[in-house]
């Protein structure tokens, strides 16, 4: 193989795929990136087998062929190089790659290419039915807003992904870790209405990888395809493929609750700013527990920490409906505040015990419910 391509373009696509790489790997072959030249294109991939990743950019091939190189040596090298150009050169003689750029040469040595795993993509051999177009900043603020909401445990695995799903006119993703729950919708710009709808479960590792990979100035057609245990998510020169996770996802529904006893209107900056100081005082407590007091005119947000003191803000806010005292995990309180977008937000209650909404106002399309904790 010999080939010549721009740095800037092979730096990006190494540092695309190298997260599909896993710091240890069961099989040496894993830690590597594969390398395929052909048709004056230069492609890369990287598999962990939970999420494999390829992106491919113009090259001039000389030689065509494949290799497979060191990921933490390679993507280390290509980021330091210098000049604008890179020569990427495999020898006949023996498992030697040769990288030269400017007055730098590099001999690296490279793992057998036939031993990879190469990705497939689904969309050579899916039917279209099982296909969805979205663009990207939509998908990326769907992940946003609701992942952050995933089980970290590896006990029940279902809820360390999250739900897609869609209908004929919008899609939606759906979080939780049974202690709290996200749901973001999305309205299509265009109804599809000749394909199965999606119900999928993603790890939330993939989905922020996603996220990060999702990063275009201007709006782009993200093609998702899906089979039974496998999706895929084709977008400008990046190609991204997941395990799905196996099993029956609850229904979300049915943890919302219909109608609200109170609800208060709220500044989202001046309430992020006090819960995130006074959640200071529980952080070394065993449940990181603040009460809240919503009353009509202002809400007094609360902890009391024996080993470390005690901690008391209140804000303004307007209240309709019944004056309430409840507590929360203050991180999943500030979650949400991090995550909700808006100047003004509405939390809205029913009894100290039950599940409680915490909504932007004026989106009806993005809502987290969050259970309140005992206290004695």
């Amino acid at each position: 193989m010999k080939i010549t391509c721009a740095k800037d373009q092979l730096n990006h696509a190494v540092q695309t795929v190298q997260k599909a790489v896993t710091a240890k790997a069961a099989l040496p072959i894993l830690s590597g990136i594969y390398i395929s030249a052909q048709n004056n294109k230069l492609e890369l991939q990287a598999t962990d087998y939970e999420i494999g990743i390829s992106c491919a950019i113009d090259a001039q091939i000389d030689i065509p062929g494949q290799i497979v190189l060191s990921c933490r040596y390679f993507q280390e090298l290509v980021k330091k190089l210098p000049g604008e150009t890179v020569e990427i050169a495999s020898s006949a003689e023996d498992r030697t790659i040769k990288i030269t750029a400017g007055t730098s040469q590099f001999n690296l040595l490279s793992l057998p290419a036939g031993e990879f795993p190469v990705l497939k993509p689904l969309f050579d051999k899916s039917a279209q039915e099982n296909s969805l177009v979205i663009k990207d900043n939509l998908l990326r603020d769907l992940i946003k807003r609701t992942v952050f909401a995933c089980a970290t445990e590896e006990s029940r695995p279902i809820f360390t992904g999250a739900l897609l799903e869609s209908t004929e006119s919008d899609v939606r993703m759906v979080a939780t870790n049974t202690h709290r729950l996200a749901l973001k919708k999305s309205i299509l710009e265009t109804t599809n209405t000749n394909y199965n709808p999606l119900k999928i479960v993603i790890p939330s590792k993939v989905l922020n990888e996603l996220a990060r990979l999702l990063s275009s100035e201007l709006p782009v057609d993200v093609n998702i395809c899906w089979e039974k245990n496998r999706v895929a998510f084709r977008f400008e020169n990046v190609y991204l493929e997941s395990r799905i996770i196996e099993g029956q996802y609850p229904d979300y529904n049915r943890v919302i609750p219909p109608q609200f006893g109170t609800v208060a209107a709220i500044n989202t900056a001046l309430f992020m700013d006090a819960v995130e100081r006074v959640s200071l005082m529980a952080k070394d407590g065993e449940y990181n527990v603040i009460k809240f007091q919503f009353n009509h005119d202002q809400v007094i947000i609360t902890s009391n920490n024996p080993d470390v003191g005690k901690a008391y803000e209140t804000v303004p806010v307007t209240t309709t409906g019944t004056e309430i005292t409840i507590a929360f995990n203050a991180k999943y309180v500030t979650d949400i505040l991090k995550n909700i977008g808006t100047p003004e937000l509405h939390f809205s209650l029913n009894t100290p015990l039950s599940p409680a909404s915490i909504k932007p106002v004026n989106d009806e399309n993005y809502t987290y419910i969050i259970t309140p904790v005992r206290t004695s």
